[in-house]
């Protein structure tokens, strides 16, 4: 879901275009990014430029990723005599974001992400920020998968997206527009995140590709009980009886549990049953 300048858009619904026009949204969105005079951004789908017209007198460097080949082309034409920025004719989920940024460095990230393909993009930055190229990102989204990214263990809305991104980076709902700010009004509310980018497995002693295949079977079936997730997902009873921490209540839930206790699982595991 693009930002973009105050004129009026001309949306392309299949590409999940919604405008921003809500001049006081642009800016605290902008400012949610903190101090940019010596960092690289990279803004997913600006648009018409509302958001990009701030960063370009804020950032060292501004590197803009638009897959509309029009808004493109209006971008690389109105910042032409800006050479701090870039303006990038591309698919994000198809961008090698890491290549994107001078070596040594971290970037940060901004955008309103298009509400189909929010996941994908929010994985994409997770493994970017787990290899330490990514340093913050503040990012735009429906409001209930931003509720479910910041959810707490224990609510409804705590899953398998909640505990990658909190496995990834440090989550703040910063704020929750209306349709109102866009044009055309989507047909939902939007919330800004801001993620801090501090991956957790080095602390919790897991790898990252192991765990995150765990999380995938603890979460499984949301009904079920991590017992059953765990059994359907190839582990047999012995081995989860005798893995099984005193943390981790027998009939618990995984969207019950905080990350500590399903880690500690995970290494118990580990050491009884043999790796591929």
């Amino acid at each position: 879901m693009p930002a973009q300048s105050l004129h009026k858009p001309i949306p392309k619904p299949k590409l999940g275009q919604n405008f921003l026009v809500d001049d006081s949204a642009r800016h605290a969105i902008a400012d949610a990014m903190g101090n940019l005079s010596q960092r690289t951004v990279i803004e997913i789908g600006p648009g018409h430029g509302a958001i990009t017209d701030i960063l370009a007198g804020r950032a060292r460097r501004l590197i803009a990723l638009e897959l509309d080949p029009s808004l493109a082309a209006e971008l690389r034409f109105r910042f032409r005599d800006q050479p701090q920025v870039e303006i990038i004719e591309t698919d994000v989920l198809k961008a090698d974001v890491p290549a994107l940024i001078p070596a040594g460095e971290t970037a940060d990230v901004i955008g309103n992400l298009p509400y189909y393909i929010t996941s994908d993009i929010l994985l994409q930055l997770f493994a970017a920020g787990s290899t330490g190229h990514i340093a913050r990102a503040v990012l735009m989204m429906q409001r209930e998968v931003a509720e479910r990214v910041s959810a707490a263990p224990g609510v409804r809305d705590y899953g398998l997206l909640s505990a990658t991104a909190q496995m990834n980076a440090q989550v703040a709902n910063l704020f929750t527009l209306p349709p109102t700010a866009f044009s055309p009004p989507p047909d939902v509310f939007s919330t800004v995140l801001r993620l801090e980018f501090a991956p957790r497995f080095t602390e919790l002693g897991v790898d990252p590709a192991g765990f995150d295949a765990f999380l995938r079977q603890c979460f499984s079936q949301k009904r079920k009980t991590l017992r059953n997730n765990l059994r359907a997902a190839g582990h047999t009873p012995e081995v989860l009886a005798e893995a099984w921490p005193a943390s981790i209540p027998e009939q618990a839930r995984a969207e019950g549990l905080a990350l500590e206790p399903m880690a500690e699982f995970y290494r118990a595991l580990k050491k009884l049953e043999p790796q591929p």
